[in-house]
């Protein structure tokens, strides 16, 4: 008999409520043995953050810079401007609605007092040092893609999809099922030192605010194909359902990709157009997630007291849109391909990279359903574009 996997969601939900309660029996040499392994997870998270980078990254932008066509050129800068929009929507609703409904000051005074009486401390750490930083991955991954999809030789394409490959195979059988006990142990902490009422108050407030702001963008980008296409946008919101649907339950871009070309054609692109656009958007549009990653990091960013301000975020955004190609080809999703610009560029410690994961994972099946009916006004948008070379409904 096979043995039957918990997903990730229950996982970490699992990790959360369980790091919670037992933050209320637990003594204290137990604590800080699951916080010594938070530390050592966090030290394995930061060797590999530069590395998943180079590994997912390159090899996609060779495999884009290969078709370089028109068509393929105008979708992916339509798609990192829907990502960049999304990201800068998130952040100006967030930077507005946050300070209103988030108690910024809970837990901070009770944390010290609590932390003083309860020693959570790690046992020891150790220092793993990364090979690189994330911005010279970034740049790295840039030349390699860029440079390899100008070679006639495949040599180098084998290189980097081997060395992906190599990364799937750490991602998945080491960080991914290693995960939820990180959760595990970072809510422990938050439970022992009194931080566990204003945190799940947080997640509650947060997580609300998303889910509107994922309606919003989805109106936005559907109104903004109807000023290319002429198509009604509520009328093209309601083919996309289906496709909407089936992505909350696969948790999947990929997965429902024949459900989005479907309804893609059904709102009337021309099938051709639709092909195309829809299975590549699959993997480099992914604005959904990029609201959630920014108004997550937000939010903690404002609990914890850190600076921010518009100019670092915009610049946090800008990076996020173009690292999200690497997203749909990570375990995890765009969390993990994020997690080195929220901690190079925010400032992010271990704990707030906890918080992230466990907050984004929250509502991970609504930021893909987000993405791929989004994919839907791309494909209208694309359509209407080329449609004097061909491309007519």
């Amino acid at each position: 008999m096979s043995k039957r996997r918990i997903s990730l969601l229950p996982s970490i939900i699992l990790a959360i409520a369980s790091g919670i309660g037992c933050g209320f029996f637990f003594p204290e040499w137990i604590t800080r043995i699951f916080t010594t392994f938070t530390s050592l997870f966090a030290a394995l998270l930061d060797f590999v953050i530069p590395l998943l980078i180079v590994g997912y990254v390159a090899p996609a932008i060779a495999e884009i810079g290969r078709g370089a066509a028109k068509m393929l050129v105008a979708t992916a800068l339509l798609a990192y401007l829907f990502t960049l929009g999304s990201g800068m929507l998130s952040y100006g609703v967030s930077a507005v609605t946050f300070p209103a409904i988030l108690d910024t000051g809970a837990g901070s005074s009770s944390t010290a007092a609590s932390a003083a009486a309860y020693n959570a401390a790690p046992y020891f750490t150790i220092a793993i040092e990364p090979v690189m930083t994330v911005m010279a991955a970034l740049v790295l991954a840039f030349i390699l893609g860029l440079g390899t999809s100008r070679l006639s030789g495949d040599t180098m394409r084998h290189w980097l999809s081997d060395f992906r490959d190599i990364i799937t195979l750490v991602i998945r059988g080491v960080i991914i099922p290693l995960l939820p006990l990180f959760i595990f142990g970072t809510f422990l902490k938050i439970s022992v030192t009194g931080e566990v009422a204003p945190v799940l108050a947080t997640f509650v407030k947060v997580i609300a605010v998303i889910f509107v702001m994922h309606i919003a963008l989805l109106l936005l980008q559907y109104t903004i194909a109807w000023l290319f296409s002429g198509r009604n946008p509520l009328r093209s919101l309601a083919t996309m359902l289906p496709a909407y649907f089936t992505a909350l339950g696969t948790q999947s871009s990929a997965a429902t990709i024949p459900v989005t070309l479907g309804r893609t054609i059904a709102m009337g692109v021309n099938k051709d157009v639709a092909g195309f656009v829809i299975p590549l958007c699959a993997t480099i549009h992914l604005s959904g997630s990029t609201l959630k990653i920014v108004a997550c990091a937000t939010a903690i960013m404002m609990l914890g007291g850190m600076e921010y301000d518009f100019a670092m975020m915009a610049g946090f955004i800008a990076m996020l849109g173009i690292t999200m190609i690497a997203a749909p080809g990570v375990p995890g999703g765009a969390i993990m391909a994020s997690l080195g610009l929220l901690s190079s560029m925010l400032g992010f410690s271990e704990a707030d990279i906890a918080m992230m994961i466990a907050l984004y994972i929250a509502m991970d099946s609504f930021g893909t359903a987000c993405n791929i009916t989004g994919d839907g006004a791309i494909a209208q948008i694309i359509d209407r574009i080329f449609s004097a070379k061909g491309a007519k409904s």
